[in-house]
């Protein structure tokens, strides 16, 4: 059942801050939840009924220098707009909608370009389709390679726009990942790639998962470190 977000108000913290808050309603809550959206820097407050929006905006309201709090700690939006810059690659790259054609390209700079003919209405969508399209292409070479590495075998592979993982094994070897890890440096897409198909061995992090995922890539720490630090960031990229 899917999720009723057709609300949004507008709260005032103590010193006067403007907090916006998405109110959304689950039937499958057993409580009202607060929680925060980064990507559009704006709180979420989840009530399990209709019956219960009202108290989840108080219950918002009770806590909105919180939330005032941690939208200014949130990392500043990158719209794909003209003229706009995102991390490609862990690069910076241009994006624009002028050029020859209706196939979206890149040029190597530095800086990147990215060219994404078409109208300047549609560019967001435009730029979102390539990049999932290139995430694809990288996860795809990196899980055949690290798949081989361990001898195991992953069902099917789907790239999608995740927020709370960068990567996911199911029992039956279904490996989904963010596309937004093309945002980030190579290695780093690599070593999620790594980590998940070492869970096509070990559904767990015990010694002997990490072992696997050394195997693959022998500096893991250094990439999961670069995702604790910086991750948060991929996930301005795109958000309005």
């Amino acid at each position: 059942m899917k999720n009723d977000k057709g609300q949004k108000v507008t709260l005032t913290a103590p010193d006067g801050r403007k907090v916006p808050v998405r109110l959304e309603v689950n039937p499958r809550a057993k409580r009202i939840i607060l929680r925060l959206d980064r990507r559009n820097r704006q709180g979420v407050a989840v009530a399990p009924g209709t019956r219960f929006l009202s108290a989840a905006a108080a219950f918002a309201a009770e806590r909105a220098e919180w939330l005032a709090d941690q939208i200014d700690s949130a990392p500043d939006s990158l719209p794909f707009e003209e003229g706009g810059t995102f991390p490609l690659r862990g690069e910076p790259c241009c994006v624009t909608s002028e050029g020859p054609g209706r196939v979206a390209r890149l040029e190597t700079g530095p800086p990147q370009l990215l060219r994404a003919p078409g109208a300047p209405d549609t560019l967001s969508a435009r730029v979102t389709r390539f990049l999932k399209k290139e995430a694809r292409t990288a996860l795809e070479e990196a899980v055949t390679r690290h798949c081989e590495t361990l001898s195991v075998r992953a069902s099917r592979i789907t790239v999608k726009d995740t927020r709370s993982r960068w990567g996911s094994c199911s029992s039956d070897g279904r490996l989904s990942f963010s596309w937004r890890l093309i945002c980030a440096p190579p290695d780093v897409l690599d070593y999620v790639a790594a980590h998940e198909c070492a869970h096509l061995i070990e559904m767990n992090h015990s010694p002997a998962f990490w072992a696997h995922v050394a195997k693959c890539r022998p500096d893991w720490k250094r990439q999961r470190a670069w995702l604790r630090s910086s991750g948060e960031t991929l996930h301005a990229v795109g958000a309005d």
